[in-house]
């Protein structure tokens, strides 16, 4: 399932054991799992981002106003039935 949502505040995930990168405040794109959240958006510069983190800091920067979903946005993701 696809949601949008808006960053605000500093919101980081790290890449491995490296230190915390920070995503840029502005609008993402969110795919949720099981497990995980993973977040995409573009830079200024017109760069794409892509991070996953775990679900758990995905709720807590929810619960801090951090990450801001819009309700009422999510995509379920389709695939299109074989044709015969």
């Amino acid at each position: 399932m696809k949601q949008h949502a808006t960053i605000r505040g500093e919101v980081t995930y790290r890449e491995g054991d490296g230190m915390p990168i920070a995503i840029p405040e502005g609008p993402v794109e969110l795919a949720h799992a099981p497990d995980s959240v993973t977040l995409s958006w573009t830079a200024d510069n017109d760069a794409a981002g892509l991070a996953a983190m775990p679900r758990d800091q995905y709720e807590l920067y929810v619960n801090d106003g951090k990450i801001l979903p819009q309700e009422g946005h999510a995509e379920e993701d389709h695939v299109a039935p074989a044709s015969a």
